[in-house]
């Protein structure tokens, strides 16, 4: 058996990390009104974002790393994920992004985000510490009172009752409840994923390996990932290893994810690793950089590997996200704008009150749009590749008018062929005009996001939806499950089953509203 070019398979089923450089979302958003300023009683204009399937938290944290460059906004980010798994690993990375730098260094920070973000195998270290997060997120996710005292970053009000329940099993798997490596036998999994991958080309995947870093991700723009850090992720699932190779060996069960599996007739449910074996964890930190020495050359290669790019770009964002509560100017108002060395303006950083992550429940990007305070709210929404299913008129009218859409395009999938990106970025383009947004006319031409805007007085007819759900006849059906349903133009099926067994039944989706403890979180 071999995999056919152009199936997807190596991406898998679930995603674990973005297929796109790390965002700033205030540029990407319509600027501040301006008549917010001119009120008799000044207040902090908000931004509310909404984010279907950003998975890692990337584009929050260069966000946040950035909010200083901005005037001052309230910052409110609502993350929609097909998972809770993800929701749990946002509300992990977050917690070390924002440790207090005096219990953990920032070079200690960073490494370990690396190596829990990307890693398939960790540290001893890095494993004991997702124990001891998990074990505290257990206690602290049941206890409303308790994690807003702890955690005043983050909303859970959103979830659903029983959602809150399995976020709750997810942590508990995490801190061990089931001992031992062979309650994920991560590099068993692993291989497994890659030889159903490669099939009868498994014998040559170190070519195969070649071929795909050289051909298509180097041809696409992402020339600084090495060959060997790119054979050394296919092979063993390790990204970045910062340290000897034979100190990884414990499993990251924080890439674990539960699904409904089909055994002798019946369906059962069963854990396993079914993230991207084809891609990896280089692009989101990894191919650009702020400073541009990084991306030198030298006799047409590039001096620096992705790996050391994503750790200096990382250390970076947590330098910045460690500034706050420590202003940059000696004197003066946080809003207060100073000259630094080379005399252009430096704002102060932003306190972390200034920014709160909504979760919002699974399966809810339909039904938001039914919901007064959702209507009309957010200044950007931004959507991933795999989510791209889910854009539609409902939920274009959870944008504002004259509000921004970002979509993350299939760039980096190098499962696909060059056709497929094309009417891919046809599709996306068929998606959001049919939501009621058009191309944002001043934005720069891209193959990695597609931009739009919301004019004013925009409003999408039910017939004009129908009729952009007929796909073209020569668009080419693209990787995941969700890409298919993207471009076929249908109904998405069911998602399979994705948090551990032990975890409760997630609720059916007939009342979008059921077991919602504040259904308009902020308000």
């Amino acid at each position: 058996m071999t995999t056919p070019a152009g199936s997807g398979a190596g991406f898998g089923s679930v995603s674990w990390w973005g297929l796109s450089p790390a965002l700033d979302l205030q540029a990407e958003s319509p600027p501040v009104d301006s008549d917010l300023r001119g009120d008799a009683e000044p207040r902090t204009p908000e931004l509310d974002v909404l984010l279907l399937g950003s998975v890692d938290g990337r584009h929050l944290l260069r966000t946040l790393a950035r909010a200083a460059l901005w005037p001052r906004r309230r910052l409110h980010f609502y993350v929609l994920e097909n998972n809770l798994e993800a929701v749990a690993r946002h509300i992990l990375i977050f917690s070390l992004a924002l440790e207090e730098p005096e219990k953990m260094g920032l070079q200690e920070r960073s490494e370990t985000f690396l190596e829990v973000w990307g890693n398939a195998l960790l540290r001893p270290q890095v494993a004991a510490f997702v124990r001891a997060q998990a074990k505290r997120l257990v206690h602290l996710v049941p206890e409303p009172d308790r994690l807003a005292e702890q955690l005043p970053w983050l909303s859970l009000g959103a979830l659903k009752f029983r959602e809150r329940d399995a976020l709750e099993a997810v942590f508990r798997f995490w801190a061990g409840g089931e001992k031992g490596p062979e309650a994920f036998p991560m590099s068993r999994l692993w291989d497994s994923r890659l030889r159903h991958y490669l099939g009868s080309r498994y014998d040559a995947r170190r070519g195969v390996c070649d071929w795909d870093l050289h051909m298509k991700l180097h041809d696409r723009g992402a020339r600084v990932i090495h060959t060997r850090e790119f054979r050394r992720w296919r092979d063993t699932g390790v990204a970045f290893e910062l340290r000897d190779s034979s100190a990884y060996h414990m499993p990251n069960r924080t890439l674990a994810s539960g699904r409904l599996l089909s055994h002798h007739g019946e369906r059962v449910a069963a854990r396993g690793y079914w993230g991207d074996i084809a891609t990896g964890p280089f692009v989101a930190f990894g191919i650009e950089a702020d400073d541009g020495s990084l991306l030198r050359t030298s006799n047409g290669q590039p001096v620096k590997t992705a790996g050391e790019i994503t750790q200096h770009n990382v250390t970076e964002l947590f330098r910045e996200v460690a500034a706050w509560g420590r202003p940059r100017t000696a004197q003066g108002k946080p809003e207060q704008v100073h000259q630094d060395g080379d005399g252009s303006p430096e704002r102060a950083a932003p306190a972390p009150e200034f920014f709160t992550v909504h979760f919002l429940p699974l399966g809810s990007a339909q039904t938001l749009h039914h919901k007064s305070c959702y209507k009309e709210r957010f200044q950007l929404l931004y959507v991933a590749c795999g989510m791209v299913h889910l854009l539609s008129p409902d939920l274009g009218a959870t944008v504002a008018p004259g509000g921004r859409l970002v979509v993350e395009l299939a760039r980096y999938l190098v499962d696909l062929r060059q056709e497929q990106l094309q009417g891919f970025a046809s599709r996306v383009g068929e998606l959001a005009r049919a939501a009621g947004f058009t191309p944002l006319p001043q934005a720069r031409p891209s193959e990695t996001f597609a931009r739009f805007h919301k004019a004013p007085d925009s409003a999408c007819g039910a017939d004009s939806a129908v009729d952009s759900m007929t796909p073209p006849p020569d668009v080419p059906t693209p990787p995941l499950e969700e890409l298919s349903q993207a471009l076929e133009g249908g109904t998405p099926p069911p998602e399979p089953l994705k948090r551990p067994p032990e975890s409760p039944a997630l609720p059916t989706e007939s009342d979008p509203t059921t077991g919602e403890s504040d259904p308009c979180p902020h308000l």
